[in-house]
């Protein structure tokens, strides 16, 4: 190997610290990987790579099916000075374009590790290479480096006080930052257990839970919308410290509904791949603020209006952020106008500041709708959608209109068979909205297209209302 990176450091450590503890647990097998085994995977990788001439620096693409064996491999390509590109196992087309990509020297599948013909590296700081979310636009390529990692790894542990007793519970996917950063990495940072699942059910969640013993959840809203509607909860809500909310907001009427229903505090947060996971957090000790996405942690952020100066609290704007954690620019050649010489990037979030320094997230940038020159942010009208407990998602986006240039349509995902639904939904939005900002049609529809974590692909849905639109069961 190159020169060790700050990962390979900690697999060293963990192993002689705590080389019998369990690091990975299989939440549907007896599988385990205990901390000594990834000495002996790192080993095995750095030689399986060398006698394939994937040296380090090189890229390699994985789509691996098992979290167990997923996790020690993107581990092993990051200890081993490599970078890891990996892509969802369900999703082939993807992995075919990474593959076509000439700085791709090596595939790692279910079937195995193969080299490409033909492909000279580029040499790359180890790390990760990953895909923007997509959810309101083009994903893009950003290379997060085993330092950043590592730095924000450090930041998540430490925000949420993980230590060698904990056991956290992962149901999301580990091609995605979150699980790979909050999940794998923080867990090793802390020396703690992590319980990976490839898949969330929600009839097998609270068993699992309490089966593992786990003390947190790293969840995004969509899983917690669904346990808010059950009344099957765990045996021992205050041996559960918390659960972790990311990657996109979460409706506070959930919230609610789901501290109510379990007793267990979610902590709100904010995160994007470019700042690889978390940028804020709602504080574990202090003052948890439902709705807010809490205090920038490890990193600087501001809210800023067109001018880019700083907003007053309370004023809106747009979000911007830079840290040790943040990328200075992407892996390919777009995006150079989102970051600025002092090495703030423009997330394309907006939000507020409260006095406190609170980060209240309001829409993005790109997902205004434009009535007659009137700015309508999508998540006004959302919020008051999902307070409907027979609410599971909504979304808005705008529909061209010949005489206002847009109007707001909204879709729902019910969590009940109610055919009342889209009237009470109409009633409550003009009971709670001013005329120009209620939905020009409200349709109620089986599932929304979204990521990997649950986000709704926002382009993707006003790309369908603009063609032919959703297909629904009813509109008021």
């Amino acid at each position: 190997m190159d020169e060790v990176g700050q990962i390979a450091h900690w697999i060293q450590e963990a192993s002689e610290e705590r080389g019998n503890a369990v690091y990975l647990a299989d939440a549907r097998s007896p599988r385990r990987v205990r901390y000594r085994d990834l000495t002996a995977a790192v080993a095995d990788w750095d030689k399986r790579l060398t006698d394939a001439d994937v040296p380090p620096g090189a890229t390699v693409a994985t789509a691996v099916t098992d979290p167990l064996d997923a996790g020690p491999a993107l581990l092993g390509l990051v200890a081993t000075g490599r970078v890891a590109a990996p892509f969802d196992p369900a999703a082939p087309r993807a992995l075919d374009r990474r593959r076509a990509e000439p700085d791709t020297v090596a595939v790692l599948t279910d079937n195995g590790l193969e080299r490409l013909a033909n492909r000279v590296p580029t040499r790359r700081p180890a790390g990760v290479l990953l895909s923007s979310s997509g959810s309101t636009g083009e994903p893009k390529q950003v290379l997060l480096s085993d330092a950043q990692l590592a730095y924000v790894a450090t930041a998540v542990a430490d925000s949420h006080q993980l230590g060698p007793a904990d056991v956290g519970y992962c149901p999301l996917p580990l091609y995605h930052v979150n699980a790979e950063v909050v999940g794998l990495l923080a867990t090793l940072r802390a020396r703690g257990r992590l319980v990976l699942d490839r898949r969330f059910s929600r009839s097998r969640f609270w068993a699992t839970v309490d089966a593992h013993e786990a003390t947190w959840v790293n969840a995004v809203p969509a899983i917690v919308a669904l346990l808010a509607e059950d009344g099957t909860t765990t045996e021992d809500p205050a041996r559960i410290r918390f659960v972790r909310s990311a990657s996109a907001p979460l409706p506070v009427p959930v919230l609610r509904r789901f501290e109510d229903m379990h007793h267990i505090p979610v902590l709100e947060s904010y995160g994007m791949t470019e700042a690889a996971s978390q940028i804020t957090v709602n504080p574990l000790d202090g003052e948890r603020r439902p709705g807010s996405v809490g205090l920038p942690v490890g990193g600087e952020l501001k809210v800023v209006g067109d001018d880019r100066r700083e907003q007053p609290a309370g004023e809106p704007g747009t979000v911007l952020i830079r840290g040790p954690g943040v990328i200075r620019a992407y892996a390919t050649d777009v995006g150079a106008e989102r970051f600025d010489a002092e090495g703030w990037l423009d997330t394309g979030d907006l939000g507020r500041l409260d006095e406190d320094g609170y980060l209240w997230l309001v829409g993005r940038s790109g997902e205004l709708i434009n009535r007659s020159g009137e700015k309508i942010l999508p998540r006004e009208i959302e919020d008051v959608l999902r307070e409907d407990p027979g609410v599971r998602d909504a979304v808005v986006v705008g529909r061209p209109d010949p005489v206002l240039g847009e109007v707001p349509v909204a879709y729902v995902v019910a969590s009940t068979d109610d055919p009342g639904l889209p009237d009470r939904l109409a009633e409550r939005c003009r009971a709670a909205l001013p005329r120009d900002r209620r939905p020009a049609e409200l349709t109620v529809v089986e599932q929304l297209p979204i990521t990997g974590t649950g986000k709704v692909r926002r382009a993707e849905v006003a790309e369908m209302v603009r063609s032919s639109g959703l297909r629904g069961a009813g509109s008021p």
